[in-house]
C-alpha cells in the first residue's frame, strides 16, 4: 500500500483527487494540507510514501515545502502537480527535491502510474514538462552527457533507486534526480527506461 498526502489550497481538488486515488486499490491518503506549511507538519506526523504538491498556494508556496519535506524525509517522494509549466516554476521545483512533475490536466492513469513511480524512488514527469525542458537546455554543448550524469544513467540501466543511486556516489537523492532531469531533456525522453534506451542506442552506455 502506497500512502499519499494531497497538498492544494483548493477543497474541491483535495476531493477530487481522493476520491480518484480511493478507486486504487493500492494506493491510500492518509492525509490533507492546504498550504506549505501545514503540509510539512502533515508530513511530520503521517510519514507517506508520496505528497502530491501544488506549487502555488497563498498560504505557502509548494517550492518551499518540497524543499523542507525532501530535508527532513527523504524517504517521502514529492510530486508538483499543478496548473503551471514555465521553465522557472520547473527548474524551482526540481532544485527544491520534487520527484516528479505533472500538469493538472494529466489524466488518472498517468497520475496513478507517476505515484506509483515516484514511490519506487523514480524521477516522473509529464510530456510537456520534459519537452520544455529539452527546449530550454537543448543546444550544441548540451547534447552530450557529463561524465556524472552518464554514471548516474548506468547506474539506473542496472536498476539502482535514486537513494542507491546517491549512496553508492555520495550526493544527496535531489542531485541524483537533477542528473536525472537534465539527462532526459538532453535525450528528448520522459522516464527512465526510455534514457537509458536511447543512451544504449547512441553508445553512450554499454550493454
Amino acid at each position: 500500500m502506497i500512502s499519499v498526502v494531497l497538498v492544494d489550497d483548493h477543497v474541491i481538488v483535495r476531493e477530487g483527487l481522493r476520491g480518484m486515488l480511493s478507486a486504487e486499490g493500492d494506493l491510500r491518503v492518509v492525509g490533507e494540507a492546504g498550504a506549505g506549511p501545514e503540509a510539512v507538519a502533515v508530513v511530520g506526523a503521517r510519514r507517506p510514501d508520496v505528497v502530491l504538491m501544488d506549487l502555488r498556494m497563498p498560504g505557502g508556496d509548494g517550492v518551499s515545502a518540497t524543499a523542507a519535506i525532501t530535508a527532513q524525509h527523504p524517504d517521502t517522494h514529492v510530486v508538483v502537480l499543478t496548473t503551471y509549466d514555465t521553465d522557472a516554476d520547473i527548474l524551482r521545483a526540481v532544485e527544491a527535491g520534487a520527484a516528479g512533475y505533472l500538469l493538472k490536466d494529466c489524466t488518472r492513469a498517468e497520475l496513478t502510474s507517476a505515484i506509483r513511480a515516484a514511490a519506487r524512488g523514480e524521477t516522473v514527469l509529464t510530456p510537456s514538462v520534459a519537452a520544455r525542458l529539452v527546449n530550454r537546455m537543448r543546444g550544441p554543448q548540451l547534447e552530450s552527457l557529463s561524465p556524472r550524469e552518464v554514471q548516474v544513467l548506468g547506474l539506473v540501466a542496472v536498476g539502482r533507486t535514486n537513494a542507491e543511486i546517491g549512496r553508492e556516489l555520495h550526493i544527496g537523492e535531489a542531485t541524483v534526480k537533477t542528473h536525472l532531469l537534465r539527462t532526459f531533456a538532453k535525450l528528448d525522453v520522459s522516464d527512465r527506461t526510455a534514457a537509458v534506451t536511447v543512451a544504449r542506442g547512441r553508445g553512450l552506455l554499454g550493454g
